[in-house]
């Protein structure tokens, strides 16, 4: 990979990651333009330290935000510890339940069969940002005049968790827009759900890294450690770039949600999804 390549997958990820329009379709578009392969190992080495990058942007952007509302007091962390640990249980019951449904039946002539196989498949990515940019769309012109005081409580939390278990399985279904929007449906306060939605991110992204690097150790066991270094070196460049990008990008969401333009990013995943489909139909 080239440093061009490699600051532009870091821009694109770091800001897709965390607007509401999918970052893995963005970067799998990216890369096949690019003329890399998305299912390279060095390639998942650079997405897991991209994730990284935007995960720490999260923490910086929101740590004040969440010191106020998380950690204000004994109780106050206890209660929303508590919505946390309720809405990631539910995103793993309901992430794992349509991983297994995926591969042992709409998979089950598949040989070793694993849902990241299906990560490149471009209709799929499409036919994913339809639906998450419908789900948006609805979401931001149901709410768009509505004043939202709710804060997440334990039921919300669930419907929230249940919303991101569905996103894990699809690329294209973005998972800040899917909760996001899950949580203005169901009254939630435009602040607030937007706090807690990057919380549950950032509980999420460590294992998701984990599980991506272990895939990664594991089918590259005779690689050496030189060539091993080789793939992380890029990816620290990167996660510098994704950092960046994604601060820039959770203060452009952020005030799109506040005055009421959320919808917009729907329209922008429609129109994504029918990029995506022509893509796909002239074979990239």
């Amino acid at each position: 990979m080239t440093l061009l390549q490699i600051m532009g997958l870091a821009i694109v990820q770091g800001a897709a990651e965390l607007l509401p329009v999918s970052s893995s379709a963005h970067v799998i578009v990216a890369e096949k333009l690019m003329g890399l392969d998305p299912a390279a190992p060095e390639m998942t080495m650079l997405l897991v330290m991209l994730h990284t990058g935007t995960m720490f942007a999260v923490i910086v952007y929101f740590w004040s935000a969440w010191k106020e509302s998380f950690f204000s007091s004994k109780t106050a962390f206890i209660e929303s510890a508590k919505r946390i640990i309720v809405a990631t249980l539910v995103t793993g019951i309901v992430g794992f339940a349509l991983k297994l449904l995926i591969e042992k039946l709409f998979m089950k002539n598949v040989p070793h069969a694993e849902i990241e196989q299906l990560f490149g498949n471009m209709s799929l990515i499409s036919a994913s940002l339809a639906v998450a940019g419908i789900l948006i769309f609805y979401a931001g012109m149901k709410t768009r005049e509505a004043a939202l005081a709710h804060s997440v409580d334990v039921r919300q939390s669930c419907y929230v968790g249940a919303v991101q278990g569905i996103c894990l399985p699809f690329r294209g279904f973005s998972r800040s827009g899917a909760t996001i929007s899950a949580g203005l449906l169901l009254g939630v306060s435009r602040r607030k759900i937007e706090e807690f939605s990057f919380a549950l991110a950032v509980v999420l992204t460590p294992p998701v890294i984990a599980r991506e690097a272990w895939r990664l150790l594991k089918d590259q066991q005779h690689v050496s450690a030189a060539d091993l270094g080789g793939m992380f070196t890029p990816g620290i460049l990167g996660m510098v770039f994704s950092f960046i990008a994604g601060l820039l990008a959770l203060k452009w969401l952020s005030n799109w949600l506040e005055v009421g333009r959320w919808h917009f990013f729907g329209v922008y995943c429609l129109a994504a999804s029918a990029v995506v489909f022509a893509l796909h139909q002239v074979g990239v």
